[in-house]
């Protein structure tokens, strides 16, 4: 569904070539076909009212992962999940710090003596505390300016030059310095150009606000540099707020987590005295020094409920016939935003048809296509449906930090986030630019589908952070996100265009996004044989795929290379 312009690369499209002549003798018309009708009417169970927007910790839960239990049965899958008693669990249990502002919270800026108050929702955002607090009290913070919020000692940049942020409020930019700038088609520098790295996402920013010791943090949302509008910003950061479960919470979490819609803090700048689009240019270089808002203070007060829960991830998986131990991994996230704030409609349920119920029903009926396999795959096949990926990837994360397998042993991570329900594309992408040869393989059997691979031409947007194949990534896991393709078999680029872009406006992150009979899902269903032929191909063969020589993730797979001996 993402818009693209780019080509591949020629190096990398004679790899693709190579790996394809390579491959076992797997063709397009070998592969199993997926129903488009399954796959509908699962979305359709999915994003229903009655499983309340697929909340973690909630009744949605519940529901959820009930039936995701059930379909697992029933699709033939054997439980992979936590061990009990020497049996597999079907669950993997996820503890989680749960937060919820409790009350109306009050929230205001303060000059020369007068407060102006800030409407939750409408002005600012402010997320409930995972700091382990459970009221928060700021009055009359110091306000203070520090660019892109970003201390990178490897690329000689540090936004706050030593300024001390102790019991201040620090507001940021999101994105990193690059982003902005004019030539930024072309220009590549000091954080690689468009394409966001993780200095822009919002994750880090707070991460390095508690670092620095603030009492609170602020970004300036952006529609652009963000890659969503203010609806989702809300809809995200004033429900039920999760984390994992951290030794010392305040080191990842100031007090005061938050957004403010730009206008409000531009004319907050003006009032003191600052020209914040002025400020933003000069953010843009190694020479920026922090900028306090002089005479204006920032106020908060508001109870947080916060007590530590379990999620589930759930686990299903069909045993290797000659390697069990070696595993291929398909994930998807179960979990959306609950039952939230009121659309324009009244509509409190975040029913998440598109995300991600599609990845999910993906995941099932690929995991049953598996278990009728005859002969069972060589290897091990694990279908993994994680929770909270909305509330920062921590299904994800757990699983990746606390493995029911070894990841060492893990030959790779095909991750389903987010399909285009309608008719199918005459390419594919996925999220980021990343370099490595589960991507080079994912082509190679995308070409006897007759699929071009399209790189993301969003990557200002940051989505390689911004699923659940990263926690995988980090850790040296070969993993990527699968994205449908734009150039659309009905329509071409431009209604494949039209149709992200409708999505993004008008219900991603929404009560809009539901299940449409209207939709074909035959794009879909063709998609999932590639997926399914990738992830038998590398069931049934001895190969380790990596990443490239020059990725950062290379060093972490490497250093694994004894397990896979």
């Amino acid at each position: 569904m993402k818009p693209s312009s780019k080509r591949l690369p020629l190096a990398a499209s004679l790899l693709a070539l190579a790996i394809a002549a390579a491959l076992p003798l797997a063709h397009a018309a070998d592969a199993p076909t997926f129903d488009p009708q399954r796959l509908s009417e699962k979305v359709k169970v999915l994003s229903s009212d009655e499983f309340l927007g697929r909340g973690p910790a909630e009744e949605g839960e519940t529901k959820t992962v009930a039936y995701l239990i059930e379909q697992m049965k029933a699709a033939g899958l054997q439980p992979g999940g936590d061990l009990k008693d020497g049996q597999r669990a079907w669950t993997q249990a996820v503890p989680l710090l749960r937060a919820q502002i409790t009350g109306q919270p009050t929230i205001s800026v303060n000059r020369d003596g007068k407060a102006r108050p800030l409407a939750q929702g409408d002005d600012v955002a402010v997320r409930a505390a995972l700091n382990g607090q459970k009221h928060v009290a700021i009055q009359d913070a110091p306000l203070v300016f520090v660019g892109y919020g970003v201390k990178a000692p490897e690329r000689n940049w540090d936004d706050f030059k030593g300024v001390d942020l102790k019991g201040k409020v620090a507001v940021v930019l999101i994105n990193d310095p690059d982003f902005e700038r004019s030539d930024v088609e072309t220009y590549k520098g000091d954080f690689g150009g468009k394409a966001m790295t993780y200095y822009g996402r919002w994750t880090y920013k707070f991460e390095e606000a508690a670092r620095q010791g603030a009492a609170g943090l602020l970004i300036v949302h952006e529609t652009a540099p963000a890659s969503y509008g203010w609806a989702t910003v809300k809809n995200s950061n004033t429900n039920t707020m999760f984390d994992v479960v951290r030794e010392n919470p305040a080191g990842s979490h100031p007090a005061l987590e938050g957004w403010i819609q730009y206008d409000v803090a531009a004319d907050l700048f003006k009032q003191a005295g600052l020209d914040l689009a002025a400020l933003k240019k000069q953010a843009q270089t190694r020479e920026f020094k922090p900028v306090e808002l002089k005479g204006a203070t920032f106020t908060a007060d508001y109870d947080v409920d916060a007590k530590v829960i379990t999620s589930q991830n759930v686990v299903g998986r069909v045993e290797g016939r000659k390697r069990p131990d070696e595993h291929v991994v398909y994930s998807a996230h179960w979990d959306h935003l609950g039952v939230g704030q009121p659309d324009a409609k009244g509509d409190t349920i975040y029913n998440g048809a598109v995300d991600n119920a599609t990845g999910t029903a993906a995941l099932l009926e690929l995991g049953r296509a598996f278990a009728e396999a005859k002969p069972r795959p060589e290897r091990s096949l694990l279908f993994l449906a994680v929770t909270a990926e909305e509330k920062g990837l921590l299904g994800s994360e757990y699983y990746a930090s606390s493995p029911l397998y070894p990841l060492g042993k893990t030959v790779g991570v095909i991750n389903m986030d987010g399909f285009s329900p309608w008719g199918p594309a005459r390419n594919f992408s996925i999220s980021g630019s990343a370099r490595l040869e589960l991507l080079d393989r994912l082509i190679a059997t995308a070409s006897k589908w007759n699929l071009a691979f399209t790189s993301d031409t969003r990557p200002e947007a940051g989505s390689f952070f911004r699923s659940d194949h990263f926690p995988f990534a980090k850790r040296g896991v070969p993993a990527i996100s699968y994205g449908t393709g734009n150039d659309l078999v009905d329509g071409g680029v431009e209604a494949g265009k039209k149709i992200q872009e409708t999505y993004t406006a008008q219900r991603y992150h929404q009560p809009a996004d539901q299940w449409e009979a209207s939709w074909p899902f035959t794009g879909l269903a063709r998609d999932l044989s590639i997926l399914y032929t990738l992830g038998d191909e590398l069931a049934n063969s001895k190969a380790w795929p990596n990443w490239s020589e020059d990725s950062e993730f290379r060093g972490a797979r490497d250093a694994s290379a004894d397990d896979r001996r």
